[in-house]
């Protein structure tokens, strides 16, 4: 039987020592593929995403994708932002996704006219390190919740700080919660979302173990108190699907 090189099958077999899950050339062979079956309403976040940039991005300003993988957000924003001398900036740590997103934006940019969609700047490097200035729209997907928890509060504070008046930061993430019973059973629910979509009980073990010192879930209400801090004026869900969930933070 032949198997589509595009399928996730990293942790298909089993594996004799499990290391810390990095996005390396094998997960980004793959990335499209394990996004889809591993987070539920993936699709209709990266789709909201460009509407909510296309309608909050200001003239003159630059958009932020911070943690931008392979940038599904940054061309979501690409084809909906319609405000004039705009430009997006899409930040991976990642040479390998960076790599990749460079190829899929010359892809991106030969099937349209010149000059119809909004220029993208692809930058290799960590985002607790890029300034960010002149923002009307910044998005953090499924991004912070890689990040160190004490690196958390700077990053959104330094988020803030370069956001204009009325500038807004979309934030999604896996998130945990407080009630043990509820906490099962979503954990239980995002399994059989897995096993629905073909993972194995072998590949949901070894994913969930190489996950397990690297990806950070918090609580929703952990996620408002930061925005609070912040300064942000406004915070809420505006999507949430199990154990995931999107919110939008208004300056």
């Amino acid at each position: 039987m032949n198997i589509d090189p595009s399928t996730d099958r990293i942790f298909a077999n089993p594996l004799a020592a499990i290391e810390d899950f990095r996005f390396d050339d094998a997960v980004v062979a793959v990335f499209p593929d394990m996004i889809k079956r591993s987070v539920p309403g993936y699709t209709a976040i990266i789709s909201m995403i460009g509407e909510l940039a296309g309608r909050y991005a200001q003239p003159a300003s630059q958009c932020y994708d911070l943690g931008s993988s392979l940038g599904a957000a940054t061309f979501a924003m690409r084809h909906n932002v319609r405000a004039e001398d705009c430009r997006i900036i899409s930040v991976d740590n990642s040479p390998a996704m960076v790599q990749r997103a460079e190829k899929l934006l010359e892809q991106d940019e030969a099937r349209e006219a010149e000059g119809q969609h909004i220029p993208v700047e692809l930058l290799c490097e960590d985002i607790l390190q890029t300034p960010i200035e002149n923002a009307s729209v910044v998005v953090l997907n499924l991004t912070l919740q890689f990040i160190a928890l004490d690196e958390r509060a700077p990053l959104i504070e330094k988020i803030y700080r370069g956001l204009r008046p009325g500038g807004v930061l979309i934030l999604s993430e896996k998130v945990c919660f407080a009630d043990p019973q509820h906490q099962a059973l979503m954990t239980e629910l995002h399994h059989n979302f897995k096993r629905a979509n073909g993972y194995s009980e072998l590949e949901i073990a070894q994913k969930r173990s190489a996950l397990e010192k690297v990806l950070l879930p918090e609580s929703l209400a952990t996620h408002q108190q930061r925005f609070r801090q912040a300064g942000f004026s406004s915070a809420d869900v505006w999507f949430q699907c199990l154990n995931f969930a999107s919110m939008l933070a208004i300056k």
